[in-house]
């Protein structure tokens, strides 16, 4: 008797996350996406388990101290912050996915990167989204022409290998990924299929060629990279293009790097003539730097990756006897305020429960560690009692729901830091290590001790 065989069925896939359904629902049980499941090719049983034969190997095994490093070496793009974040630059084969919101500045980043790279060698830049003018006009604009710089207006996988195989360029930049797409996959551009697909084929391509190949990627709405999560996992180097539209600030952050470390932040100023890296942003983030002091605020550092940053916390606390005062916070964390204004009160004896409170951050920066808690608590009893806090002091450390000053990571780095901007003196948890020269450090065991001497 012959066993019966099973017969194909149509599946389902999910244009979002690529989960495979056997039928047809309005909602995706992974992702749970409305409406984008579509009909796939049908979905044949799974074939029986065989053995593998052995095949020859394509290169022989060899010892890993017997690998050449020559082909491994970083170039630099040109774009120091960019190098920053790569690690040294681009390494030959590789595949680096920049990812970020519509407007933040992806192309206008990666135009320069290649006119700086067209100066040592030729660049191809494949752009889906726009027509060559367009492109040209903002090179225009920003000073990246050059004549080893090479435009195609494509969208067809294999049209763009054709202009590999003329050029033989020395980087490929791809604007994006989403737009591209393959007669060997179905489905449509931007699609789960057709971006996984693009992508095999370009990491293939760069493997073989030793072509560094910059991929632009789209966001959701939810900031996470559109397509599917094996995108990710594909390419070498993942980086997220972050930027407030209300803010000229724009950095770059590592999310996963095979060549150097993934925590690196790069940080660039959005200009009418282009995008301009800041090796010292700290002009944006500190408003009075140098100024009289004023009441309500207060300088920490705090560590984006493994750069020391720093930021200036600003608070206004107004009204008296307010049945429902009022809390706004800008920049920082809403829990993380509202629990430090609580521990404030009974631990610090400031009458904060009846007025109105205001916190926010100078320049667009964004504060969520907790090593900002004793600066922004300077802040608000400054702002209260309206004293205000030396302008040469730089404050660092956490506080606990029981009022005390708990150490912090990177302590020396952040001092250092705010020892080369011109701060004297520096209010920090207890064992905190050495100050660096010509920097006086006060540690601080409970808040309500420090904040006694605000009067």
């Amino acid at each position: 008797m012959t066993p019966r065989t099973r017969t194909a069925r149509t599946g389902y896939r999910c244009g979002e996350c690529g989960h495979l359904a056997a039928q047809w629902v309005g909602r995706c049980p992974s992702c749970q996406a409305w409406g984008s499941l579509e009909q796939s090719a049908p979905v044949a049983a799974a074939p029986a388990r065989t053995r593998v034969a052995a095949g020859a190997p394509t290169a022989p095994a060899r010892r890993i101290a017997d690998v050449a490093l020559d082909s491994t070496r970083a170039r630099p793009t040109g774009v120091s912050e960019l190098d920053r974040v790569l690690g040294g630059g681009l390494i030959p084969g590789s595949v680096v996915l920049l990812a970020g919101e519509p407007g933040v500045g992806k192309s206008t980043l990666l135009l320069e990167v290649a006119a700086k790279a067209a100066s040592t060698g030729r660049v191809l830049y494949v752009t889906g989204e726009e027509s060559a003018g367009q492109v040209r006009l903002r090179a225009e604009r920003t000073g990246a022409v050059h004549d080893e710089l090479f435009l195609a207006a494509e969208s067809d996988l294999g049209a763009i290998v054709g202009h590999i195989d003329e050029l033989r360029p020395d980087l490929l930049v791809v604007d994006s990924v989403q737009t591209m797409s393959t007669g060997d996959a179905d489905g449509t551009p931007g699609g789960v299929t057709q971006t996984r697909a693009v992508t095999v084929a370009l990491t293939g391509l760069a493997k073989d060629r030793g072509l560094p190949v910059v991929l632009v990627g789209h966001v959701t709405k939810d900031g996470a990279i559109a397509g599917p999560r094996v995108l990710e996992h594909l390419v070498d180097v993942v980086l997220a293009f972050e930027g407030d539209k209300h803010s000229t600030l724009r950095m770059v952050r590592g999310v996963k790097n095979r060549f150097g470390p993934a925590d690196e932040v790069g940080c660039f100023e959005l200009r009418d003539e282009g995008i301009v890296g800041m090796p010292d942003p700290s002009g944006l983030f500190l408003a009075r730097f140098g100024g009289p002091p004023v009441p309500g605020t207060a300088v920490t550092v705090v560590m984006d990756g493994r750069r020391p940053l720093p930021a200036e916390l600003q608070a206004l606390v107004t009204g008296k006897d307010i049945p429902s005062p009022r809390r706004a916070v800008s920049g920082l964390d809403n829990a993380r305020v509202a629990m430090l204004l609580a521990v404030l009160e009974k631990r610090a004896g400031v009458r904060l429960h009846d007025a109105e409170v205001y916190a926010a951050t100078v320049g667009g920066m964004r504060v969520v560690e907790p090593a900002a808690d004793l600066a922004l608590a300077l802040a608000i009893t400054s702002a209260r009692r309206d004293v205000a806090l030396p302008s040469d002091v730089v404050v660092l450390g956490e506080i606990g729901l029981a009022g005390e000053v708990r150490r912090v990571t990177g302590v020396d780095r952040r001092l250092a830091e705010a020892a080369r901007l011109g701060f004297t003196h520096a209010l920090v948890p207890p064992d905190s290590g050495v100050a660096p020269a010509g920097m006086r450090i006060t540690e601080v065991r409970d808040v309500g001790v420090v904040l006694d001497a605000i009067r």
